[in-house]
């Protein structure tokens, strides 16, 4: 059996805006991408409490459930059903708004 690691995660490279000028969709993917992966390690963690034996089990039957898996997350957080994404993107546009907009500078993220 295969076990889930964080690097095995795939998140889009346009998924990562910047605070200044990234727009609405880049912090929107963003908040989208960060639940996506939220959810695979519940799908993970699900999948690693099996209650019996697969008798058809391989390793390329669970290289395929992980990829399946990650596709689904990523449908589920496009949703935005669970709520994370929209209060991850309320945080960070509020830290934006309180900031002043200004966000190339060096401060530190609380």
């Amino acid at each position: 059996m295969t076990s889930p690691s964080i690097s095995a995660t795939r998140v889009p490279a346009a998924a990562t805006p910047t605070l200044a000028g990234g727009g609405d969709g880049g912090l929107r993917k963003a908040a989208e991408a960060f639940e996506a992966v939220i959810l695979r390690q519940l799908m993970a963690s699900m999948r690693q409490a099996k209650l019996g034996d697969d008798i058809f089990g391989s390793s390329a039957t669970d290289n395929f459930r992980e990829m399946a898996d990650a596709r689904t997350a990523d449908s589920i957080a496009s949703l935005r059903q669970f709520g994370i994404a929209s209060m991850v993107e309320a945080q960070f546009r509020a830290r934006v708004a309180t900031s002043g907009g200004a966000g190339s500078g060096g401060g530190s993220v609380q």
